[in-house]
């Protein structure tokens, strides 16, 4: 059997960028670009984040501002907003995409997969009935049905109209 190519020109930038220095998280939340940096939500203590190279679509994180690792050197006023922005965040998911479920977790340290062990994150991935389908078993391949810039619309969206208090679901352009 032959070669199969998907083509993801998306992942142009992670291979041809420059990589940079520091942590991801502090450089984003210092930059103030949002829209280029896709924060979707601010916090008094923490943010909300999509993952550029997403699970699946509306993959997010929360991130508290305060570079830390651990989960216990969270004060209690960070921990709760951590913890309530994860319940806000699921709210406008389920709002925004209508999942089936969600998978919601964290990987504390390298050896458990975490990709920036030195600054704690809780990711927020969304699923649909089928949508691991043959493509990641078969293919190892995975499929995201939403580009970024579409993804972020609709989320930015929904956090603004859940901040708000609006009980209607954000429009889809």
């Amino acid at each position: 059997m032959g070669k199969e190519y998907l083509w993801a020109p998306w992942r142009s930038g992670y291979i041809l960028d420059k990589k940079e220095t520091g942590c991801i998280f502090c450089n984003r939340i210092k930059r103030r670009r949002d829209a280029r940096d896709l924060i979707v939500y601010r916090g008094r203590n923490v943010f909300v984040i999509m993952n550029r190279f997403p699970y699946n679509s509306g993959h997010t994180m929360i991130v508290p501002n305060r570079h830390t690792g651990s989960l216990d050197r969270l004060t209690g006023e960070e921990a709760a907003e951590f913890f309530e922005t994860v319940r806000l965040t699921v709210r406008v998911i389920k709002k925004v995409f209508k999942p089936h479920s969600l998978n919601i977790g964290m990987n504390l340290g390298r050896s458990s997969g975490a990709g920036v062990p030195s600054h704690l994150h809780m990711h927020v991935v969304p699923r649909w009935n089928g949508d691991t389908s043959f493509m990641p078993v078969i293919g190892k391949t995975r499929v995201v049905s939403f580009g970024l810039d579409l993804t972020y619309k609709m989320l930015k969206e929904g956090f603004n109209a859940e901040c708000r208090g609006e009980k209607s679901r954000p429009k889809r352009s």
